[in-house]
């Protein structure tokens, strides 16, 4: 069976009262008269069965017992301050979800993230990835990133990053296949691709490479797949320049032809009309347009 506790307010009153060595000072930090600190630990005293301080006329020293028992009780009070404070500070964070795909998390949202978060520690950005779309009626997200037209019913959208395509591989590709001097070059080398094989067929022929095969290579399940092939060495992926803006400036991958084409598409910033009076929202949007370089928020 297992044993009663002694109360709450005893048990206080005794760990006030053994850390300060005085039922005075208990007796402010509890907000409470000296004789109710006094009575409580002899109440707690009587429900122990045991001494718990030795009484002098002005002071009071712990017995044996009551030093082993002030041990323990020390640290779970600690505790409690402790866990009381954690919550107490964490009540003050407001929380984002942010739905976006595992590429543009991986490639270009979570590099970037760490700076947001030192500037602004009392929004917790938390990401939803999925290639899904994501319902805000139902789904528990914030704001979402969408590569679309961007035209969302029931939605504010705020165009974000305007799109191209490009070819981009490892320099340690040329040490296996030579340099790639025109898109014809293609020919010799695997062509690395996401789900959409379209894609390499509507780049070949806008650069004039009809006799390359578009339908060959290794097929990945997202774009993260072909990118990270593409860095090792294994082919050429066909990329969204906003993905790997910062690979192709620190050299990670190189962009062998100067044609992009440009996309009908844009990634923009998408979220429901009750949350634009939420100001921490509004900073969150403020930060990643910053980050793209689009200058300041305004919705379609």
């Amino acid at each position: 069976m297992a044993m009663e506790l002694p109360s709450l307010k005893g048990l206080q009153a005794f760990e006030a009262a053994a850390r300060y060595r005085s039922v005075t000072l208990a007796s402010n930090e509890l907000n409470v008269t000296p004789g109710a600190v006094s009575l409580q630990i002899r109440e707690l005293e009587a429900r122990l069965g045991v001494q718990l301080f030795v009484r002098k006329p002005r002071s009071i020293q712990l017995t044996r017992e009551g030093e082993r028992y002030y041990g323990s009780l020390r640290t779970a009070f600690r505790m409690m301050r402790e866990a009381t404070a954690e919550l107490t500070a964490r009540s003050e964070i407001t929380v984002l979800t942010l739905s976006c795909t595992p590429t543009f998390a991986v490639q270009w949202l979570m590099p970037r993230l760490p700076g947001f978060q030192q500037r602004h520690p009392h929004v917790d950005v938390r990401i939803s990835v999925t290639n899904r779309l994501v319902d805000f009626s139902r789904d528990d997200v914030d704001l979402a990133v969408r590569h679309g037209f961007g035209r969302y019913e029931g939605l504010e959208s705020i165009r974000f990053i305007d799109d191209s395509t490009l070819p981009v591989c490892s320099p340690q590709l040329f040490e296996k296949y030579g340099p790639l001097r025109v898109a014809g070059d293609l020919q010799s080398v695997p062509l690395l691709h996401d789900e959409n094989r379209n894609e390499w067929r509507r780049w070949l022929e806008t650069a004039g490479a009809r006799e390359v095969d578009a339908s060959g290579g290794t097929v990945f399940i997202d774009s993260n797949g072909a990118l990270d092939a593409a860095k090792a060495g294994h082919g050429v992926a066909l990329t969204r320049r906003s993905l790997v803006s910062r690979e192709l400036a620190e050299g990670a991958l190189i962009a062998p032809f100067g044609t992009d084409i440009a996309s009908t598409l844009a990634y923009f910033l998408v979220y429901p009309r009750r949350m634009l009076d939420n100001p921490d929202l509004a900073t969150l949007i403020d930060w990643m347009l910053s980050e793209a370089g689009s200058g300041e928020v305004g919705s379609l």
